[in-house]
């Protein structure tokens, strides 16, 4: 077992044990159906007789962990705990309950070398071709379908089309659709199809013979050649908009007037992005850079439980975009196992940072007052237009604002030559 793991037995009996062995009777009683007693009213000999005091075990234990809980943390003031202890019920009887907890210690932290790294911040650069892709991808974003009332579906135009697929003669499921929006050149199609849109016009009716590819979800469709009757409805081109006053005033930039104050304005914007990811890998690699240089033998309760938080982030991540854990799991054809086996590693290199940053702090001595943490509270709360009262309820209280200092303190130790 490892040294920062602990195992403690704590018996809950007498009195207590009776207590919690009575309020599991009062809560059975009233569920169950007893002849010639309305529910809740029969004596606890008649329950006893017809259920055996074995049905109220679980009940009661539960009831009694709680004074189990409170005693186990009483008599282990002094261990710093950073994980959720485990508890197993080792003997249960009319007499009593044993729990077994096992406890997870904050791990030693045998620091090395953690100034003077020699880990270097990337440059920032902000490139023509940077900017000219930024310039593209807005266009893009305002672009504008219009119809083509003559003409032909060129590439790059959006044609609105009827559409129905055979196989061997016989129309297969899904292969149909009305009015269907298809960008030309934009590859969502089985490859083929879209390329032969190209010079229809209309109204135009046409068939087009394709091969779906051999790795197409539709088993009987792996590899089989199809024709597809198409008629063409609509022709809409893409109308791009010009870099100018009326583009920045789509954008709600009502101050830019100018193509030039444009591009200046997109290139500081690019170059703060750039910054901040130059900025969190010199942080990561510092932090590397530490833990090679330190010896801890993390716990693995420790990255178990950090992994459970990554999970709770993802979920919170995925609600934000409209979907649910669930539905990764059914898309991804995971589980929750799946996932936090994946987040191992990555869970386990936060808790040796973590860990390592607490060690600098206390090497350092760095203290943080509640005056420096109500300031940085109120700072950021009026940054985002909160009341500190709310911000500070959010953040977890001013030990959590005091701890995320001492953090930063630590990384400006390790930031140093």
């Amino acid at each position: 077992m490892s040294k920062n793991v602990k195992e403690l037995t704590i018996k809950v009996e007498g009195k207590e044990w009776k207590d919690a062995i009575d309020a599991a009777f009062e809560k059975a009683n009233k569920k169950v159906k007893i002849d010639g007693f309305r529910p809740g009213k029969a004596p606890k000999e008649v329950f006893l007789k017809k259920y055996g005091v074995e049905a109220l075990y679980m009940d009661a234990a539960d009831s009694a962990l709680e004074a189990a809980y409170r005693k186990m943390f009483e008599d282990n003031k002094d261990l710093e705990l950073v994980a959720q202890p485990e508890v197993n019920i080792l003997a249960i009887d009319e007499n009593h309950v044993e729990f077994k907890f096992v406890l997870t210690t904050k791990p030693e932290v045998k620091l090395g070398k953690y100034k003077g790294l020699g880990v270097k911040k990337e440059t920032v650069k902000v490139t023509k071709k940077e900017v000219d892709e930024r310039i593209e991808q807005i266009r893009h974003r305002y672009a504008e379908n219009v119809t083509k009332e003559e003409g032909n579906v060129e590439n790059g135009d959006i044609a609105v089309i009827d559409f129905e697929g055979f196989k061997d003669g016989v129309a297969f499921p899904g292969g149909k659709g009305e009015n269907y929006s298809l960008a030309i050149g934009s590859g969502s199609f089985i490859p083929g199809f879209e390329e032969q849109l190209i010079g229809m016009k209309k109204g135009e009716e046409k068939e087009i013979e394709v091969t779906f590819p051999k790795d197409y979800h539709a088993e009987e469709l792996k590899g089989a050649k199809a024709t597809f009757k198409v008629k063409v409805n609509e022709i809409k081109e893409v109308v791009y908009p010009e870099i100018n006053e009326d583009l920045f005033a789509d954008m709600g930039a009502t101050d830019i007037k100018t193509e030039e104050e444009f591009r200046k304005q997109l290139e500081e914007t690019i170059k703060v992005a750039k910054e901040q990811e130059a900025e969190n890998k010199y942080i990561d690699d510092l932090l590397a850079a530490a833990a090679k240089e330190t010896k801890i033998d993390v716990p693995e309760a420790m990255i178990h439980e950090e992994a459970h938080r990554m999970v709770h982030q993802y979920e919170e991540n995925l609600r934000m975009q409209g979907l649910t854990l669930e539905q990764f799991y059914q898309y991804t054809n995971s589980n929750e196992e799946a996932l936090i086996d994946q987040m191992h590693d990555e869970a386990k290199n936060r808790v040796v940072y973590r860990l390592i940053l607490e060690a600098i702090v206390k090497a350092e001595k760095i203290k943080v007052t509640d005056k420096q943490a109500e300031k940085e509270a109120e700072e950021i709360a009026t940054k985002y237009q909160m009341k500190k009262e709310d911000f500070l309820k959010t953040m977890g209280g001013l030990e959590m604002i005091k701890y995320d200092l001492e953090m930063k303190a630590a990384m400006d130790v390790l930031k140093s030559e």
